[in-house]
């Protein structure tokens, strides 16, 4: 069984990040997924590049349909009545009040289609005082809590990738795959709410446990000083990571690796709880010892050595590793306007299958036409 969601259709409503994640996630799980764009440009991350198909846009959109609807006019929200009547899923990341504007109620939903299951994914949350803020990613990093645990006071700058909207969709997702199970015992279908903020603050319980159990205000060092992880330039100028955790072998193997037996007899650093007490005085001191060999070296020692480890790689070394490679993680596609597209496989198996890629992102309105014939939709205006 491959497709757990196969014949299952999804309508999304989506733009940028949250919505479209959590439809991709769908639509690897077998879902039809029929994304509904504006006819004016279609979803803003079509726009990052040109002719409306945007890297950034393919990351998140592949196996799914698109068609234009002007959920202004009351065409195209005849329309989606009309897809909505057949739909299992409707996902949408609007601000709150949007869908009511629009004439979509819940109410009015539950009459059309009893069994849909509605996802909304919001900034904060369909009430209370930041109802009706916009939110993004760094927004929601920063409220969360997330950033304070990331970023160096002293020089802050907000980097790498995109956080709190994946997390978003990913919660979204499972969401929607629960409501659809008590569907199954039901018949009815729910309601789902997901907002940017909880499901950030959701995804690092560690620090509000640290915070409320022992008073303690995590900071960025926090975490990778308990786990005692870190990261440490080479000769080469290249970096690797090493994460001990608090399994004393590790500790052991790794001395052996440095060759720096002299820290085994250091008080400061005579017990996982003093390691993390001094964690800033043994990165220095391995640090320096790091320093005096290219990282290919340094990574077969603790490899040999059994120590967690590995090359902090660029993101076009990561496509050529070698268990990356031997998992086939990622695919390559033929679109017939762009020509070969490289994506990223789902990473769950289902009984050892991850499921086709059946089509790449859609250019906007791509299958417009055959989903107006199929649900008898009316012309395009």
């Amino acid at each position: 069984m491959n497709n757990p969601l196969d014949g299952m259709l999804v309508i999304e409503l989506g733009t940028v990040l949250t919505a479209p994640l959590a439809g991709q996630m769908l639509a690897d799980l077998g879902a039809r997924v029929i994304k509904v764009e504006h006819p004016s440009g279609g979803d803003p991350f079509r726009r990052h590049a040109g002719k409306l198909y945007s890297p950034h846009f393919a990351s998140y959109n592949r196996n799914k349909e698109s068609i234009q609807l002007d959920l202004q006019g009351e065409a195209g929200k005849a329309d989606l009545l009309r897809l909505l009547a057949k739909a299992d899923v409707l996902l949408e990341n609007y601000r709150p009040g949007v869908m009511a504007r629009l004439g979509l109620t819940e109410d009015k939903l539950k009459e059309l289609n009893p069994r849909l299951v509605w996802c909304s994914i919001t900034g904060f949350g369909a009430e209370g005082p930041y109802r009706d803020r916009p939110c993004y990613d760094a927004v929601a990093l920063g409220l969360s809590g997330l950033a304070s645990q990331m970023l160096d006071p002293a020089q802050p700058s907000m980097n790498g990738p995109t956080i709190s909207d994946n997390i978003t969709g990913m919660y979204a997702a499972y969401g929607i795959l629960g409501a659809l199970m008590g569907r199954t015992a039901s018949g009815v279908g729910a309601r789902v709410e997901v907002n940017m903020l909880e499901a950030s603050i959701a995804f690092s319980p560690e620090g509000f446990a640290q915070f409320t159990r022992l008073g303690v205000t995590p900071q960025p060092q926090t975490r990778v000083a308990i786990s005692q992880s870190y990261a440490f330039p080479c000769a080469d100028g290249s970096l690797l990571t090493v994460h001990l955790s608090s399994v004393e072998k590790f500790w052991q193997a790794f001395v052996a690796v440095l060759e720096r037996p002299d820290l085994l007899d250091d008080a400061r650093f005579a017990s996982p709880q003093l390691r993390t007490s001094n964690y800033t005085q043994l990165y220095e001191e391995a640090a320096n010892t790091f320093r005096t060999r290219g990282r290919e070296e340094w990574c077969a020692r603790l490899a040999a050595h059994d120590v967690p480890s590995a090359p902090v790689y660029t993101v076009p070394e990561v496509m050529q590793d070698a268990q990356v490679r031997h998992a086939r993680t990622f695919y390559e596609i033929e679109h017939p306007e762009f020509g070969g597209m490289i994506g990223i496989h789902r990473p769950v198996t289902i009984d050892g299958a991850r499921g086709p890629v059946t089509r790449a992102a859609p250019t906007l309105g791509e299958h417009g036409d055959a989903i107006r014939r199929e649900f008898s939709l009316g012309s395009p205006a």
